[in-house]
């Protein structure tokens, strides 16, 4: 065959090709090959019969009994789970037993090495397809950790990774190689991946424990930010990036704070501000200067989301909650007084209602005894009717969910009616001058 007239590509390929193809030439035609060959079967049929004794009994011994929610009971399943690599690695160790005795009598072993290449290979694609369960890691596995394995089994991992190292990219002042670059994007993705799931448990943990919600919230934001920050230095490091490069990069974003970013600068500092003193915390119904109302659903580095009761979303600053006057209606759980104002007749016995309204009242199973009872007091003489309101305190907004004035309303509408006390309705007096003008029939 004219190499000559092939592709590049193809020529490149069969250069990689044609050293495998020699040695698996002079493998069928060597007695210490085939003897090796036979070593290998051996190893692989003894690995099967210890494997399918051992499991069962090697299963029975690690499963947890009764209850499996215990740190030993979760260590224990999750060790469970690499029962399926008991085949490939017993033949890799019996393998390696055969590989000394041939050596020892032949002086080479170079097929039963490529056997323990091979088994590496089937233990990778059993903990990739049958051990991995997050989707993520297996999609990683898959297009990964199995190629280079396969490049491994072949021999074509070294002289692979010397062509990836010795290629250059220079970016700036910045230069890495290209194996570093490949390195570093599978670091990265199991870095921040792990980054991800620790920062998800830290945060589980921390909302389970019983402290402030706004120093909860910034411990789960340190925390985020530390592990974020470890796995991109790790990650730097890895790539072989020197970091005092990236010392420009730091200088150009400090200018960049000082100057177009001040308020992003501010609004975060803000955002810390208020995690520490706890002025405002996600679950607070608060009323901004601005006339903003609603409840803090989120708090971010930036800002903080308002949801009103109409279902809309309100973006504020976190500056504004430092800068202006913030009125905070559920702060550390407080009670919030409303009043029920109503009206009675001239005719009605005045003195009679302020009991008969409180005692009403009380009974509504959300009004508190603290920090003051339902209060009732006259307010006014009307022109149609005398004016009273009463006070009453409640946890909660009256909105929403909750309609506390309203039910308040009611109760009190219920008991004057009960008591026989009516409620007015405008009525005027009209004065006629003069002579009553007579209607013609």
């Amino acid at each position: 065959m004219d190499l000559d007239a092939l592709p590049p590509f193809v020529r490149t390929g069969l250069e990689f090709i044609q050293p495998a193809l020699d040695t698996a030439e002079s493998w069928l035609s060597s007695p210490a090959a085939w003897s090796q060959f036979g070593i290998l079967i051996i190893a692989y049929v003894l690995a099967l019969f210890l494997t399918r004794k051992l499991t069962p009994r090697l299963t029975q011994l690690i499963a947890p009994g009764g209850d499996q929610e215990t740190l030993i009971s979760q260590t224990r399943l999750f060790t469970l789970q690499f029962i399926p690599l008991l085949l490939p690695l017993l033949a890799f160790a019996l393998t390696g037993v055969g590989e000394q005795a041939t050596r020892s009598i032949f002086g080479s072993g170079e097929v039963i090495a490529f056997g323990k290449r091979v088994f590496i290979f089937i233990a990778a694609r059993i903990f990739v397809n049958d051990i991995l369960q997050v989707p993520f890691l297996k999609l990683l596995g898959r297009y990964i950790l199995i190629p280079i394995a396969a490049l491994y089994v072949v021999g074509l991992l070294d002289p692979i990774g010397e062509t990836l190292e010795t290629t250059r990219i220079e970016i700036g002042n910045i230069s890495f190689s290209l194996m570093a670059l490949l390195r570093g994007a599978v670091a990265g993705s199991l870095l921040f991946w792990l980054g991800s799931w620790s920062n998800q448990q830290s945060s589980e943990y921390l909302e389970k424990q019983e402290i402030r919600p706004s120093l909860r919230t910034l411990l789960i934001k340190a925390v985020e930010f530390l592990i974020f920050g470890a796995a991109f230095l790790l990650l730097m490091n890895i790539m072989g990036i020197n970091l005092s490069a990236l010392a420009i990069l730091g200088g150009a974003i400090g200018v960049g704070l000082g100057f177009g970013l001040q308020k992003i600068a501010s609004n975060f500092i803000s955002g810390v501000i208020l995690l520490l003193e706890g002025q405002a915390t996600v679950g607070d119904y608060v009323e901004l200067d601005g006339g903003e109302q609603g409840k803090i659903v989120k708090m971010m580095a930036r800002a903080a989301i308002l949801e009103t009761f109409d279902g809309r979303w309100v973006v504020v600053p976190n500056e504004d909650f430092i800068t202006t006057r913030v009125i905070n209606y559920s702060d550390s759980g407080s009670a919030n007084r409303y009043e029920a104002p109503f009206s009675v007749t001239y005719e009605t016995d005045i003195n009679l209602v302020p009991t008969i309204v409180e005692a009403a009242v009380a009974t509504h199973p959300g009004v508190l005894n603290e920090p003051y009872p339902p209060d009732c007091e006259l307010r006014e003489f009307g022109d149609s009717g005398v004016n009273f309101a009463c006070e009453f305190w409640v946890n909660g907004l009256d909105d929403g969910d909750n309609k506390f004035t309203s039910d308040v309303l009611f109760l009190i509408w219920n008991a004057l009616k009960d008591a026989g006390i009516e409620m007015p309705y405008p009525r005027r007096v009209i004065e006629i001058k003069g002579k009553v003008p007579i209607q013609q029939s």
